[in-house]
């Protein structure tokens, strides 16, 4: 996989040459307002790194579903840059020739919601094609989109020479010593929703970690499985078999208490103290000290996935295992999405945590060892 120290000859051109980036742009929005603004300021080094080789930088991104605009994120980007906002169809390339001819080579194009193409998801030759005649180098920098097969992720390094960006290089290079870590005590937190997409990872860990902890949404479904009251709380069913594999195995530790709420009120109980009509909303305190001890003793901590409800505003736990991976002296990588925007905000920029831009490309490749878009750089 060849990454930005492998452009050659490239400065000095006139501005001839150009750089289509992919970055993610993918962030939480009130409004206009970006609420989490990591994944873009991630994408400043690429950019920065490919001006100074004298490239003029255009940046492909998405955001939301086809509706959603970038603008506020162009807004964002012009504090830092010189932005030029290209709203015309990607498409027709043609029509933007004397555009991007035109234009300072310092400045920074960002084209519009990439998603707003049936061509991108599907990632059908005909519109990969149209993108890779943007640019004469392509570079991956989106690495949170990595495990999606789309035209402008995987679909342009047909066509062009293809580079990993600078964020993707460093996610790759602090996410696989992971796959084959031999330091121990290796202690592995998984909570969030959706089971069915933690399977493999499940398996992986239960063999290489000394201890899975289990929370969030899937930890009712190991509750329901394990003969426990769930109550009102989110299950996925159909997973039975291999749940119940996971529970034979001495490494996994569920926790023994949890929050509930029960109508309006919130109340901490046992794992077997919940009723009929309870929601589990978290894991309770004992479980958390159990776990602060864990983490203490750690010498490497994974954690993906919040312990509680997140968008409801139950991140007591989660705060509390951000605090004591600051405290501990273990190496930490931590998953993106909720888990990296709580985690940041309590351990600031220590140097021993290592919070990723991914949420589900992370799952992916902590559980495959690779991700189609980092496949189609080599």
């Amino acid at each position: 996989m060849k990454t930005l120290k492998d452009i050659k000859g490239m400065k000095g051109k006139g501005g001839k040459q150009r750089a289509l980036i992919r970055v993610d742009y993918n962030v939480p929005l009130k409004g206009n307002k970006i609420l989490d603004t990591r994944r873009i300021d991630a994408s400043f080094a690429t950019i920065h790194a490919l001006q100074k080789k004298g490239m003029q930088v255009l940046l492909l991104a998405h955001l939301g579903d086809a509706s959603a605009s970038l603008k506020p994120i162009a807004t964002y980007l012009s504090k830092h840059f010189s932005v030029k906002f290209v709203t015309t169809p990607i498409l027709h390339p043609e029509k933007k020739g004397a555009l991007l001819e035109r234009l300072p080579k310092d400045t920074v194009i960002l084209f519009e919601n990439i998603r707003q193409y049936e061509g991108e998801e599907k990632n059908t030759p005909v519109f990969a094609k149209a993108l890779s005649k943007l640019g004469d180098i392509f570079v991956n920098d989106a690495f949170s989109v990595s495990h999606r097969k789309h035209a402008s992720v995987v679909g342009i390094a047909k066509y062009l020479p293809s580079y990993a960006g600078m964020q993707l290089e460093k996610e790759i290079n602090m996410l696989s010593p992971l796959l084959t870590n031999k330091k121990h005590p290796f202690l592995f937190i998984l909570g969030g929703a959706k089971f069915s997409t933690k399977v493999p990872l499940l398996k992986r860990f239960i063999d290489s970690a000394d201890n899975v902890v289990i929370s969030g949404a899937i930890l009712n479904s190991f509750y329901k499985t394990a003969g426990f009251e769930v109550g009102a709380s989110v299950v996925e069913d159909g997973y039975e078999k291999e749940i119940n594999k996971l529970l034979s195995s001495p490494k996994l530790l569920l926790p023994t208490d949890v929050v509930v709420l029960r109508g309006t009120k919130k109340l901490s109980l046992m794992a077997n103290e919940i009723q009929k009509n309870d929601t589990i909303v978290d894991i309770g305190k004992d479980s958390v000290r159990l776990i602060n001890e864990k983490i203490q003793k750690a010498k490497v901590v994974v954690w993906n996935g919040p312990t509680g409800w997140y968008e409801k505003g139950f991140t007591g736990a989660t705060i509390a295992l951000a605090k004591a991976i600051k405290e501990s002296k273990a190496q930490a990588v931590i998953g993106g999405g909720d888990t990296g925007v709580v985690v940041e905000k309590v351990v600031g920029d220590a140097k021993r945590v290592f919070i990723s831009t991914g949420g589900g490309a992370t799952l992916d490749f902590l559980a495959n060892g690779t991700l189609p878009g980092v496949q189609s750089l080599k």
